[in-house]
């Protein structure tokens, strides 16, 4: 790939297929926009769609490569596990894990704004007083609870440069 797509802001945004949806759930849990294909879509509407919002296509379909506007605008990984996807993005993105974590939707990639009290009360008691983000689109709440420190351990790992990664998410 030539060039890199970048978002307003000149850091680099993401459509990744349909076979990386855990790789998109943690750019965005590190900040980062990343929109996910959804299936049944072509390769060439996902490539003209990565054109025109200005986005690298993530892939790890080789035959990606066969098509003439892949050029400049798909990214294709080599098959692994998520350290080992999480590990070639970075590299080639210069990705931090620690850009801006959980400040984007896991679920829509939407921008999270504090919640107000109408979301407060709807977290469970015994983490009402935690400070909270909500989704404005979908209207999911969240709060650091433990999903929230093994993906951050995760992150924080991956930032370093480990893989020793025992963690789910």
């Amino acid at each position: 790939m030539t060039g890199r797509a970048a978002g307003a802001h000149g850091e680099p945004t993401f459509l990744c297929d349909e076979m990386l949806g855990r790789l998109a759930r943690y750019l965005r849990a590190a900040g980062y926009d990343a929109t996910l294909a959804t299936g049944g879509v072509s390769d060439r509407a996902l490539l003209a769609e990565a054109r025109r919002e200005r986005r690298t296509f993530l892939t790890c379909d080789r035959r990606i490569a066969e098509h003439k506007v892949a050029a400049g605008v798909a990214a294709i990984l080599p098959r692994g596990d998520l350290d080992a996807l999480a590990h070639q993005v970075a590299a080639r993105f210069d990705i931090d894990w620690l850009h801006r974590p959980f400040s984007r939707c896991l679920l829509d990639n939407t921008p999270l704004v504090a919640a107000d009290a109408a979301h407060i009360v709807r977290l469970p008691a015994d983490v009402a007083t935690r400070p909270a983000l909500h989704c404005p689109t979908c209207g999911r709440v969240y709060w650091a609870g433990s999903h929230h420190r093994r993906m951050r351990a995760r992150l924080r790992q991956w930032s370093e440069g480990r893989s020793d990664c025992d963690t789910t998410g």
